[in-house]
């Protein structure tokens, strides 16, 4: 298995706060069958501005450190962008990076509010030859609310990177719900731990890989944890099954605009 999107670099972000830190993470991935990590540290601008050669010196001391220790794990460089107008300029520069200097690029959205330039972005990016992969869709709020923004993406060529842990609840009951839906009508391409801290999402892998199989399937499974992510290392297209529009019952509705007041979820029970 491949771990698309970590931050297990020391210092750099909200990830690992030292450098032991960031070995116990690696041994962490190894021992639930990782074979390789993509460090994907945030990069904000005005909060994470660590460019990608500081980031390069980290991965390979980092690597050449592991052999050492004959710790067998294959590390690559990314980001997870918060998404700006800049993000071109950002990558053109030298600041932020593309996963493992391919054309596809992990990025995030403000997780409470829908950017007004959201297709803007993504159209730029695509005229760049970028391949946009939007991390963890299911934790937005207008997403939860909303789930068929998901499948406007997909049409429009963005793939979505689901977090390990969003199945057992770890992201909250409604970032649960969304990505089972998600799961169910092929919305997800790509699984990533998004780990931060040791002792948290590693050690529940072989649980989630369990429920995940209940769901999809193995091949499927297989697909979004190993294929499509070594098909991004290497560059290479990802073929994606058509999606489905995602059909949520009163219920799941309700629990999702749950806060909203009366008048808001009255109007958006009446337009679905």
């Amino acid at each position: 298995m491949i771990d698309i999107h970590t931050h297990i670099l020391p210092n750099i972000d909200d990830g690992s706060r030292s450098i032991e830190e960031t070995f116990n993470l690696i041994k962490e991935a190894q021992n639930v069958g990782f074979e390789a990590i993509v460090s994907t540290s945030h990069y904000m601008e005005g909060y994470y501005e660590t460019n990608t050669p500081e980031r390069e010196v980290w991965i390979n001391a980092i690597y050449e450190n592991l052999k050492t220790k004959n710790i067998h794990m294959n590390l690559y460089l990314g980001n997870e962008i918060y998404m700006s107008e800049n993000m071109i300029s950002l990558l053109e520069e030298g600041k932020a990076s593309t996963i493992n200097n391919t054309s596809y690029v992990l990025f995030e959205m403000p997780l409470n509010a829908e950017p007004l330039n959201l297709y803007d972005i993504i159209y730029e990016m695509q005229q760049y030859k970028i391949v946009p992969i939007l991390a963890h869709p299911e934790r937005y709020t207008f997403i939860q609310k909303e789930p068929e923004l998901v499948y406007d993406l997909i049409q429009k060529g963005v793939l979505m990177q689901a977090n390990y842990g969003s199945i057992i609840g770890q992201y909250g009951e409604k970032a649960q719900i969304i990505v089972q839906k998600f799961y169910e009508n092929n919305m997800i391409h790509l699984l990533g731990s998004d780990v931060h801290r040791q002792n948290t999402i590693y050690p529940k892998i072989p649980q989630i890989l369990s429920k995940l199989n209940s769901i999809i399937g193995e091949e499927k499974l297989k697909e979004l944890t190993t294929t499509n992510p070594k098909l991004v290392l290497q560059n290479k297209r990802i073929d994606i099954e058509e999606p489905h529009i995602i059909e949520l019952t009163l219920k799941e509705k309700m629990l999702m605009i749950k806060g909203d007041s009366l008048g808001k979820m009255i109007k958006k029970l009446i337009k679905k």
